[in-house]
């Protein structure tokens, strides 16, 4: 299993950036597919952007042009920097592998992000 902590969350105002930062463990990170994923309250947990271990990185539509997703295979960190935050997205932010199973179910403890005027 591959531990992950995140950090970076908080409460910002529509506009405003935050750059989350998620520190993982194990040998396997510098090779693997890297994703940030968000949970909203009643909804389910989705992908929203992703890096392959060469740097190729894809979005979702609702925060494509807004994101960037980044990563330090010698930290073995990845990032997350938003800019133009809305209110939608408010959730707590997760890392993992992409796909998240590869992982075997396991996750970190999320960074709250709240988005409100």
């Amino acid at each position: 299993q591959v531990q992950l902590v995140e950090s970076g969350g908080g409460l910002v105002q529509p506009g405003e950036s935050l750059r989350l930062s998620c520190a993982a463990s194990g040998s396997i990170f510098s090779k693997s597919a890297m994703g940030w994923y968000r949970q909203a309250p009643g909804s389910k947990r989705d992908l929203v952007a992703l890096i392959l271990s060469v740097g190729t990185t894809n979005y979702s539509n609702s925060v494509k042009g807004r994101f960037t997703i980044s990563r330090d295979n010698a930290k073995n960190t990845v990032y997350l920097q938003m800019n133009s935050l809305k209110p939608e997205d408010t959730a707590v932010y997760y890392c993992n592998l992409v796909p998240s199973t590869l992982n075997s179910g396991s996750w970190g403890q999320g960074t709250q992000v709240t988005v409100s005027s």
